[in-house]
C-alpha cells in the first residue's frame, strides 16, 4: 500500500496520494466507515461514471478489449479503460477494475502499522506482511537482498521492490532467465523467476551479466539480438515496470510457439481464462519448457483439445477434433480456432493473429438467403483468385519472374499476405488496445480516412476483386463481437473524400444497420450448409497441404518466400542486414501458418445440423409439452400431488445420476453436487452439510459479521459467493481437506450497492458474476479478479432474480414483473412486461441454451402466479408473437405472419409458450397456483424441471 502511494506520488499523480492521506486522517479521527465512504466515492468522481456517479458530470468512459478467453477461445469482454489491462490479468491485483476495493481491516492494520512507526512513506526502514512476517527477510537473489538496506540500491533501483512486494512467503528463486514479453504488437524486455510454488514474469526489467535484475532504467539490455532489442525499446518509455505471480498449479497448458518464424517461444494458458508470451532470445526455449513441466509433470502430454478451446466435451470415444469437426460435433467457429491454435495463430502476437474466412459474397441484399450457393464466395480459391480477371494478373506475375530471368526462388503470386498485425489492427481500430496499435504502426496517427476500414462491402471488393495489394482474409472477431463494428469511445476517424464522416462500420443492407444482427447472421453463414461443405477446400489452402510446393502454385496460392517459416533458416543468416531485412518483412507484411499434416475432406451431412439448426424436442415442440411429476433423488419431494410439502424449492440441478434438488436458502455445490451450503439461520451463521442428510456438518460464525444473507451461489468447489441485508458482496473461499470443508475464509468484500442485494448469479466459463439489488441496480463483477466490471442501469423495481447465459454470456434480470436482456458487456438487447397482471411478478429464471449462435436459446421465467413462461429473443425468421395473454393461441409458425411479426416487433421479447400446471392437469386455470420459486434444463435440453412453493418439483417435456 505504502510503496503504491510512493510509486504514484512519484510519477506525478499526487490525487491517489492525497486522497489515501485523507482517509487515513478520518481513520485517525475514529471515522472509519465514513472514511471508507467516502474514499469508494472520492476514488469513483476520479474516474468516470459507476454506482454512485453522475453521468451528467463524468467523461464518457473509454473501453477496451479484455484479454479473458471464454467459450471457443472468444474474447467477448469488454471493460472499462481506467485500469491497465495487465493489471486484470495478474494474480493478486493491487487495484479494482473501476474502484480501489480495500478492505476496513486493510486500512486499520496500515493506520497501526504508521503510528506505531513500523511504516514509512517510502517502505524502506521495515515492511511487514499481513501474517507479521518481515518482508524484507525474503529470499531473493543476491544483488537485491544483500543491498537491500543501502542507500546505493534504492537510488539505483527503486522499482525492484515490485518484485519483492509479489514474492510468496518464504520464496525462494531458483533459476532465472531474460525474456521478451509480447503483448499484442508491444514487446517488452524482461525476466522469469522460478520460485518454489509460484512463477515471475516482471517486465521492464533487465538481467545483469552478473544476473542481477534490475529495471530498464538501471541497467543496459540484456538482449544481443539487434531486431529484437529494437522491438523491444522503441517507442517504449523507461517505467510501467510490473511484476505478475502465478502459481505453476494454475497452468492449464503451455504451447510450443514461434516468433518471427523462428522456435524460440512458449504460449502460457492459465486456468482463469488469460494467457501470456514469452520470447526466449538467449535461452533454450526447450529445457525452460521442461523446466515448466518438471513443476507440472502433466503439462508433457496435453495436446490441443477441447479444454485449450473452453468447449464442451462430448461424448462417444476418443475420437480426434478433425473426427468430431466431419461428425459435426463441434462447430465450425470451433474448428477453425483448433486449426489456428494448432498451426501457432496467437490473440497475444498480432503478427500471427488468427486467421478466418470471408464466407459470404453478398453484401448488397436487403435479406440474406443462407440457402443460395451465390450468397457465399469460393472457399476452393484464395482472396486473389476470386474473380477470373485478377486471377490471371496474379498468375502473370507470378510467371514473370521466370520470363525475365529472376531470382526463381523469390516466385509468387502474392506480395502481401491475409494476415498482418496492421490488418488486425485496421479491422478492429475502433476498439482499444487496438487504436493505439493501428496509430503506431501508422506513425502516431490514424490512416488517411478512405483507407480505413468503413465498410464491410467495400473491403470485400477490395479484398476480392479491385486491389491487387489487398488479399487480406478475417479475423475471429466478425464471427462474435458486434463490439468492434461500433465507434463507442467516439473515436476522431476523419472525413472521406465524399464528405463522410467516419463512425461505426457500414454493415450490410441485410443487418438493418444492427452489430449485433450483423454478428449473428454471418456467424450463421459460417455454420451453413454450403459452408460445412465447402471449408475444408479453404482450410488446405491455408493450413493444410496447398500452403505451398506444387499445389499451391497450381491454387493461384504462393506468397514471397519470406512468409514461409520453413523456407527461411535465419539462424544461418551471417549477415545483420540481411537479417534484419527479412526480419523486418516478417514483421510488417505477415507470416504463414504452420502447417497441419492432416487430410481434410467434407463434412458429413446432417439433418441435425442444417444453417438453420435444430432444436432439441422440449424447445421445438413447446406446444406438445406435458406436465408429469419428478422422483427426487435422496430426497422426499417426490409428486406433483403430494399433500405434504417439505418447503419452496430454491436449487434444482439435473445430473448424470438423476435430478436433485434442495429447498430455499440451500444450494448445491459443484462439481458433485454432493454438498449444500445453507443461510438464512437466526444467529446468521451458515453450514455446509452433504446432500440428502438433514444433518448440518460444519457450521460457521464469520458470516454473521456481514448481516442477513438473502442469497448465494457456488461457483466452483471451493469459492461461496453470499450477500443480503448489508448490501455488500462478499467472496468466500473454502479449504478443503480429504473433501471436508475446515475453513472459510473472506477472499474479498465487494461494495456498489446501497441497499439489500436480493440476487446473485455466476457463470465461470465468462469468469463473471452478477448482484442485484433493492437498489434497482445490478453489477457485473470479475469472477477471477473480484472486481467491478460494469452496472446495469436502473430498472423499474427491485431485482427478484437473474441468470447468465454460459454459451453468450447474455444477462437475465428481473424486476417485478420486468425482464430485461443484456449482453456480457452490459448492453440492453431487449426488455418487457411478462404479465398483464399487476399481482404477479417473476421469482426465478434461467436460460434454455441451444448453441452460441443460435438465437434460439430460450429464456425461461417463473412467477408468484405459478406459470411458467418461456420466450425468445426475436431478430428475425425466429420471432413468434409479443409477450402477452394472447400467445395461448397466437403461436405463428412461418410464412407471410411472420414477416408481418419481423417487421412489428423488431428485438422485442416474445412469448413462445405459457405452462400452466392446473390448466394442464384439470383443464382449467386455477388462481390458487404456488409460487414457482426455481427452475432448470435438462443436461439434453430434453425437459423442463419446475419446483414451486409448495415444496413440488415437476417436469415438462415432449413425452410427459
Amino acid at each position: 500500500f505504502v510503496s503504491c502511494m510512493e510509486r504514484y506520488r512519484r510519477t506525478g499523480q499526487e490525487l491517489y496520494a492525497s486522497l489515501y492521506k485523507n482517509h487515513i486522517q478520518m481513520l485517525q479521527c475514529g471515522y472509519s466507515k465514513a472514511a471508507k465512504d467516502w474514499m469508494i466515492l472520492e476514488e469513483q468522481l476520479f474516474y468516470t461514471r459507476g454506482p454512485w456517479g453522475d453521468a451528467s458530470r463524468s467523461l464518457e468512459p473509454r473501453w477496451i478489449l479484455d484479454c479473458y478467453e471464454g467459450p471457443s477461445r472468444m474474447r467477448r469482454r469488454i471493460q472499462h479503460a481506467n485500469t491497465p489491462v495487465r493489471m486484470m490479468q495478474m494474480k493478486t491485483p493491487f487495484f479494482s477494475r473501476n474502484r480501489f476495493y480495500f478492505s476496513h481491516a486493510l486500512f486499520l492494520q496500515i493506520h497501526n502499522a504508521i503510528c506505531q512507526g513500523e511504516l514509512t512513506l517510502n517502505g524502506v526502514e521495515r515492511e511487514m506482511d499481513k501474517k507479521g512476517l518481515d518482508c524484507n527477510q525474503l529470499t531473493f537473489f543476491p544483488a537485491l537482498h544483500e543491498s537491500f538496506h543501502s542507500e546505493d540500491f534504492l537510488e539505483l533501483c527503486v522499482e525492484r521492490q515490485i518484485i519483492l512486494q509479489e514474492f510468496a512467503d518464504s520464496e525462494k528463486v531458483t533459476f532465472k532467465c531474460s525474456v521478451a514479453v509480447v503483448q499484442g504488437h508491444r514487446v517488452l524486455e524482461g525476466v522469469l523467476l522460478f520460485g518454489i510454488e509460484h512463477f515471475y514474469i516482471c517486465e521492464c526489467f533487465v538481467l545483469s551479466p552478473l544476473e542481477e535484475v534490475y529495471c530498464t532504467g538501471h541497467c543496459l539490455s540484456s538482449i544481443s539480438d539487434p531486431f529484437i532489442f529494437n522491438l523491444c525499446h522503441k517507442g517504449h518509455a523507461v517505467g510501467n515496470q510490473m511484476c505478475s505471480r502465478y502459481s505453476y498449479h494454475d497452468i492449464k497448458e503451455i504451447h510450443l510457439m514461434r516468433f518471427l518464424l523462428q522456435e524460440i517461444a512458449l504460449e502460457i494458458f492459465f486456468k482463469n481464462g488469460y494467457s501470456r508470451f514469452l520470447v526466449f532470445h538467449d535461452s533454450d526455449r526447450n529445457k525452460i519448457f521442461k523446466r515448466f513441466c518438471s513443476f507440472q509433470p502433466a503439462l508433457k502430454s496435453k495436446g490441443i483439445t477441447e479444454e485449450s478451446l473452453n468447449i464442451r466435451k462430448h461424448s462417444g470415444g476418443e475420437k480426434t477434433m478433425l473426427q468430431k469437426w466431419q461428425k459435426r460435433e463441434i462447430s465450425n467457429f470451433d474448428y477453425l480456432m483448433y486449426l489456428n491454435t494448432l498451426a501457432g495463430r496467437s490473440y497475444n502476437d498480432y503478427m500471427q493473429y488468427p486467421v478466418f474466412p470471408w464466407v459470404l459474397a453478398d453484401y448488397h441484399s436487403e435479406t440474406l438467403n443462407l440457402a443460395n450457393p451465390h450468397t457465399f464466395r469460393d472457399l476452393s480459391k484464395p482472396m486473389g483468385a476470386q474473380t477470373v480477371d485478377r486471377k490471371h494478373k496474379f498468375i502473370q506475375r507470378y510467371n514473370e519472374v521466370e520470363k525475365t530471368e529472376g531470382d526463381l526462388s523469390a516466385q509468387c503470386h502474392y506480395c502481401t499476405h491475409y494476415s498482418s498485425a496492421i490488418i488486425v489492427a485496421s479491422y478492429l481500430v475502433r476498439m482499444e488496445p487496438f487504436t493505439q496499435t493501428f496509430c503506431s504502426l501508422q506513425g502516431g496517427s490514424f490512416d488517411v480516412a478512405d483507407r480505413m476500414f468503413h465498410s464491410v462491402k467495400s473491403t470485400w471488393e477490395s479484398a476480392s476483386r479491385d486491389n491487387m495489394s489487398d488479399v487480406r482474409e478475417l479475423t475471429p472477431e466478425f464471427f462474435y463481437l458486434p463490439e468492434f463494428l461500433t465507434n463507442a469511445n467516439h473515436f476522431e476517424l476523419g472525413c472521406m473524400q465524399d464528405g463522410t464522416v467516419l463512425g461505426d462500420v457500414q454493415l450490410p443492407p441485410w443487418a438493418d444497420g444492427d452489430p449485433h444482427k450483423f454478428i449473428l447472421l454471418h456467424r450463421q453463414a459460417l455454420e451453413s450448409d454450403y459452408v460445412s461443405s465447402h471449408l475444408h477446400r479453404w482450410i488446405d489452402l491455408i493450413f493444410g497441404h496447398k500452403q505451398h510446393g506444387s499445389a499451391a502454385v497450381e491454387a493461384v496460392n504462393t506468397y514471397h518466400p519470406y512468409f514461409y517459416g520453413d523456407k527461411m533458416d535465419l539462424n544461418n543468416i551471417k549477415d545483420p542486414l540481411i537479417k534484419s531485412t527479412i526480419l523486418g518483412f516478417i514483421s510488417n507484411f505477415g507470416q504463414i501458418p504452420k502447417q497441419v499434416p492432416l487430410h481434410h475432406a467434407s463434412r458429413e451431412h446432417n439433418l441435425f445440423q442444417s444453417s438453420s439448426g435444430i432444436l432439441p424436442p422440449f424447445m421445438s415442440s413447446l406446444q406438445n409439452l406435458k406436465l408429469s411429476p419428478v422422483t427426487i433423488k435422496e430426497l422426499n419431494i417426490i409428486s406433483v400431488l403430494s399433500d405434504y410439502p417439505k418447503g419452496a424449492i430454491g436449487h434444482i440441478v439435473h445430473t448424470e445420476k438423476g435430478i436433485l434438488a434442495v429447498e430455499k436458502k440451500k444450494v448445491l455445490m459443484p462439481p458433485f453436487w454432493s454438498k449444500t451450503f445453507c443461510w438464512g439461520f437466526e444467529d446468521f451463521t451458515c453450514c455446509f452439510g452433504n446432500y440428502g442428510s438433514e444433518k448440518n456438518v460444519t457450521t460457521f460464525e464469520c458470516m454473521a459479521d456481514w448481516g442477513k444473507c438473502l442469497c448465494a451461489v457456488c461457483p466452483s468447489a471451493t469459492t461461496v459467493i453470499t450477500s443480503g441485508t448489508s448490501s455488500v458482496v462478499c467472496v468466500w473461499e473454502l479449504s478443503l481437506v480429504k473433501d471436508k470443508v475446515k475453513c472459510l475464509n473472506l477472499r474479498q468484500a465487494l461494495y456498489g450497492h446501497t441497499q439489500a442485494v436480493t440476487c446473485l448469479a455466476a457463470s465461470v466459463t465468462y469468469s463473471i458474476f452478477v448482484s442485484g439489488s433493492d437498489d434497482r441496480t445490478c453489477i457485473i463483477w470479475d469472477l477471477n479478479q473480484l472486481t467491478y466490471i460494469n452496472q446495469l442501469p436502473a430498472h423499474e423495481a427491485s431485482l427478484c432474480c437473474v441468470a447468465i447465459n454460459n454459451s453468450t454470456g447474455d444477462i437475465i434480470s428481473c424486476a417485478g414483473s420486468y425482464l430485461y436482456l443484456w449482453t456480457v458487456n452490459g448492453q440492453l438487447l431487449a426488455s418487457i412486461n411478462t404479465t398483464c397482471s399487476p399481482e404477479s411478478h417473476i421469482v426465478c429464471c434461467c436460460f434454455a441454451e441451444v448453441t452460441d449462435w443460435d438465437t434460439r436459446s430460450l429464456i425461461i421465467t417463473g412467477s408468484t402466479d405459478g406459470v411458467v413462461r418461456v420466450g425468445a429473443r426475436g431478430t428475425g425468421k425466429e420471432i413468434l408473437i409479443c409477450w402477452g395473454p394472447e400467445a395461448e393461441f397466437c403461436i405463428l409458425n412461418g410464412g407471410t405472419e411472420l414477416l408481418k411479426a419481423r417487421n412489428k416487433f423488431g428485438k422485442h421479447l416474445l412469448l413462445c409458450r405459457e405452462l400452466n400446471p392446473s390448466l394442464a392437469l384439470t383443464g382449467k386455470p386455477s388462481k390458487t397456483n404456488p409460487a414457482v420459486t426455481a427452475l432448470a434444463v435438462s443436461r439434453n435440453s430434453s425437459k423442463l424441471l419446475v419446483g414451486d412453493d409448495w415444496g413440488r418439483v415437476c417436469c415438462w417435456s415432449v413425452d410427459g
